[in-house]
């Protein structure tokens, strides 16, 4: 059922490794602070950008077979063309050069608007 010489030869390959592991762990250990964290900033880069681009492939994957048909049809957006076509077309009229919009209030307007624009009218005449 199970080969032991191979289980065997299997775990003294993971040993040798951990060894290996452990033996790289001590010389970093010894190396000046300095290049522990040039070593270390560079492993996490790489292991980031790794990450990112798998992150942005699955990410590519997974749009293109998502099903845009269906997504909102289950979400129960209403349509609106229908609507739309009824809609009266609104115009918006264009304004000339030379149009001034009026500087005073009708006649009518808040009265007290009108005391406090004679009172500022008074007040610059000072």
């Amino acid at each position: 059922m199970f080969n032991l010489k191979k289980i065997r030869e299997f775990l003294k390959k993971i040993g040798d490794f951990l060894k290996k592991i452990g033996d790289f762990l001590k010389k970093m250990q010894n190396l000046p602070e300095e290049k522990r964290k040039i070593i270390l900033w560079s492993i996490t880069i790489i292991i980031g950008l790794g990450l990112f681009f798998a992150w942005f492939y699955s990410l590519k994957t997974k749009l293109k077979t998502f099903p845009k048909e269906k997504f909102f049809q289950q979400i129960g957006l209403p349509e609106f063309k229908e609507e739309l076509k009824e809609m009266p077309e609104i115009k918006i009229p264009e304004m000339s050069e030379d149009y001034n919009p009026p500087t005073s209030l009708p006649p009518g307007w808040a009265p007290e608007l009108r005391q406090l624009e004679e009172v500022m009218k008074e007040a610059e005449e000072k």
